[in-house]
């Protein structure tokens, strides 16, 4: 064969194959998850004992649980440093809960592709949207973790990206989705999830200081109600606006994308299609010596409080200081401290007048006319879980009942003697219930936890978990309860793999 021919062959062959490799082909790694155990308690759950577990843990124990797993990333660099630019994984876990609840969960189950950075998903998955800590936090103040992830499809720029002809100063991450919430025990029904985010950093990975700022947009929409539970005057025959004409609307939040005289909506949409609610977020981190300082502020919205500035002073403000040391022999190893505040309670103000910018308070986060529910997927809600549902704290019966929140919170990662992993959390809230339906008491609330993890060398090496936390205040039920684990994970056809498994909208 001539050798320009070879060479025409090749070029085309590099590049109609994206599956090509460079040297050693990296291999496809799956991990996997094995753990059993059991918990209990005094009365209803200890809140950090099943808070920001993403709906696995039951109000009500005591119970055991047998929680399994595997998950399939995306291939890492060969040994020429080439990755694919297109590749799939999968991730399927099941959690079963045996006792005074008996269900069996899917936390995760979901495919995923990419095309370079660009990223697609179908399923459900673990998720923690917005500028703040992951692993201490009291939760991101729109989607924390706090509830069973919401089946979706989602497009997604997933990690920090940069930005064309920028020298990586500039990145991006940023995601668009489309979900679906429950209709089981829900009195809105097939009712839809939009979801946007969008978040920017300023600085290389390398640098020592780089800044943030984002947002992120949720909205419930479509569904349709039981006879009698909404009023003629938010739906049509309890039907809400469910057709693919109003979907611009959502995604936009704006006024007059449809036409005015639609008889299947009334005067409410006017204002919104959906209940559109997220938070804006800033944050900077930097690294100094050994530490690296997180500072971040969430500023939530739920109608146009925060455009008018009128609820300036609500939000979650947060610091983080991890150590970026390795842990060699000592007794005492402090991994990170996260110290947050969140403040709820302006809302805007105690009244709502439509034709005077400084006074439309009331905001009512959380809560809708039209999606009673409140923010809420299978009685858990989505956001930070301080705002708390009223089943949760037997004040009422559906909806957010707690919305208007003070809360102080400490938590703490550290090593004890270069094998003990632990973890402690301690929170105090001052509750005052919501502006129609206010907490005239304001009851306080304290919630502690802390968690120790041990190596054990039972079935090739496994981890021995155990558990305690309380409650006690006016608000939640005073519990003590605790729990006790074992846990088995690694990685299939390696023992030790070059790559750590990715997370969806990974923040610093």
């Amino acid at each position: 064969m001539p050798f320009s021919r070879q060479i025409i062959l090749f070029v085309l062959g590099f590049w109609c194959n994206p599956f090509l490799t460079h040297g050693q082909s990296a291999k496809r790694i799956t991990s996997y998850v094995a753990e059993t155990g059991v918990l209990g308690s005094s009365a209803q759950t200890p809140f950090w004992l099943r808070a920001n577990k993403y709906g696995v843990v039951p109000l009500q124990s005591p119970l055991g649980w047998v929680n399994a797993g595997l998950w399939s990333d995306y291939r890492a660099a060969d040994s020429t440093g080439y990755r694919r630019r297109v590749d799939w994984g999968y991730a399927i876990n099941a959690v079963a809960n045996v006792g005074s609840t008996n269900q069996i969960l899917l936390p995760e189950a979901y495919v995923k592709g990419r095309i370079g950075s660009l990223e697609l998903y179908v399923g459900r998955r673990r998720e923690v949207v917005g500028l703040v800590d992951t692993l201490l936090t009291t939760g991101a103040y729109a989607w924390s973790g706090n509830a069973l992830p919401i089946p979706k499809i989602q497009l997604s720029l997933p990690t920090y990206t940069a930005i064309p002809f920028t020298k990586g100063v500039l990145s991006v991450l940023a995601g668009y989705s489309h979900g679906w919430f429950e209709n089981s025990d829900r009195l809105i029904k097939g009712s839809y999830l939009h979801q946007t985010q969008v978040y920017g950093r300023i600085g290389k990975p390398s640098w020592r200081f780089r800044l943030y700022a984002g947002f992120n947009h949720q909205v419930i929409w479509a569904g349709k109600a039981a006879p009698g539970v909404l009023s003629p005057l938010v739906a049509v025959d309890g039907k809400l606006p469910s057709s693919l004409k109003y979907y611009p609307a959502v995604v936009i939040g704006e006024r007059g994308l449809f036409d005015a005289n639609d008889p299947n909506v009334t005067s409410f949409e006017d204002n919104r299609v959906g209940n559109h609610l997220g938070s804006v977020d800033f944050a900077a981190d930097m690294s100094i010596a050994d530490w690296n300082l997180f500072v971040y502020r969430q500023f939530p919205y739920d109608d146009g409080s925060l455009f008018y500035l009128t609820n300036i002073q609500d939000g979650l403000n947060g610091i983080r200081l991890k150590n970026t040391k390795q842990a060699v022999g000592q007794a005492f190893f402090l991994r990170q401290l996260t110290m947050e505040y969140l403040f709820t309670g302006s809302q805007g103000g105690p009244e709502f007048v439509i034709d005077d910018p400084k006074r439309r308070g009331r905001d009512d986060y959380f809560n809708h006319a039209q999606f009673v529910d409140g923010w809420t997927y299978f009685g858990r809600t989505i956001g930070t879980p301080f705002l708390t549902p009223a089943a949760e704290i037997q004040r009422g019966n559906f909806g957010i009942a707690n919305n208007r929140v003070s809360a102080a919170h400490l938590g703490l990662s550290a090593l004890l003697f270069g094998t003990v992993d632990v973890i402690a959390k301690a929170s105090y809230s001052i509750n005052a219930g919501r502006y129609p339906v206010p907490f005239l008491n304001k009851p306080r609330q304290f919630s502690g936890f802390i968690s120790a993890g041990i190596p054990v060398n039972v079935f090739g090496g496994t981890v021995l978990s155990a558990a305690l936390a309380v409650d006690s205040g006016e608000l939640l039920p005073n519990s003590v309860g605790g729990s006790l684990s074992l846990r088995k994970s690694g990685f299939l056809g390696k023992k030790k793999p070059d790559y750590q498994r990715s997370s969806p909208f990974r923040m610093p």
